[in-house]
């Protein structure tokens, strides 16, 4: 089967690339956008060989493995699109959620879990699947002439296969018992992002966006720690505010507001991170 839209994005005017293999899709389609492109172009890929995540880290895509970017050349502030991660996060959880037979996944009741949903979402880019990370999003930008710019919305799902030496649990579709191929994956997500894009509606559905986001977070009302330019906060993860940064109580009842972190959760958080 070979990378295809989903109809509903198809007639919104989406465009797709797809390769059986690239060096980063983030990359590819942020030089498309210095070149001219206008965006709405979906660039696909079932293997990497330099894919990347969060603060430099590498991130691999063997072949099989999903590697998915949507460009984009949106108006508005940079500080808004920003919150297209959650989006992001949101439409691959609804893709999963409608190409995997239930039964499949079974709900996690670990520490990063409240036992809600087969697929939930980490703060602020990653989705887990049994209380391990089956999926990184990663957002990137790129100043463009006229005072615009670019946004790659990175998307690595781990289908048939995931890395082993990480601090963390990892999984993949394949292990969990999931028959579901890369392309199958890509046009359900195809069709969800355009859902909830509509939802988003240029940032002035940002709420509804949170709200759906957090009926999804893994480790709401749990402890967590949280790396910070080398430093570690505990505390009690309340919720996402207005514009989607991490909240937390700490054990004195002062309330903070995260913008950017490493967040752990359970027994990892109780541990030295």
């Amino acid at each position: 089967m070979a990378f295809r839209l989903a109809p509903t994005a198809a007639s919104e005017g989406f465009r797709l690339e797809a390769h059986d293999s690239v060096g980063s899709t983030n990359a590819l389609a942020l030089d498309h956008a210095r070149a001219g492109d206008a965006g709405k172009l979906w660039v696909v890929s079932k293997k990497q060989e330099s894919g990347r995540g969060r603060r430099g880290r590498a991130w691999a895509t063997p072949e099989g493995n999903l590697a998915a970017t949507l460009l984009l050349v949106p108006g508005g502030e940079l500080r808004l699109a920003a919150t297209l991660g959650f989006v992001a996060g949101l439409a691959l959880a609804d893709a999963l959620d409608a190409v995997v037979p239930k039964g499949r996944i079974a709900v996690a009741l670990d520490g990063a879990s409240q036992g809600r949903n087969r697929f939930e979402l980490k703060w602020p880019n990653d989705v887990l699947a049994s209380g391990a990370k089956l999926a990184g999003i990663l957002l990137e930008s790129t100043m463009l002439e006229g005072s615009r710019f670019a946004v790659a919305i990175g998307i690595g799902v781990n289908v048939v296969a995931y890395p082993q030496d990480l601090p963390y649990p990892a999984t993949s579709l394949q292990a969990l018992g999931a028959d579901c191929d890369a392309e199958t994956l890509f046009l359900a997500l195809s069709d969800a992002w355009s859902e909830n894009a509509r939802l988003w509606d240029d940032g002035r559905g940002l709420d509804a966006i949170r709200k759906r986001w957090l009926a999804r977070a893994a480790g709401l009302g749990g402890e967590v720690a949280v790396r910070i330019d080398g430093n570690v906060v505990r505390g009690i993860f309340e919720t996402i505010d207005e514009d989607c940064r991490f909240v937390i109580r700490d054990d004195e009842g002062s309330v903070l507001t995260i913008a950017a972190g490493d967040v752990h959760f359970g027994a990892v958080a109780s541990a030295r991170v």
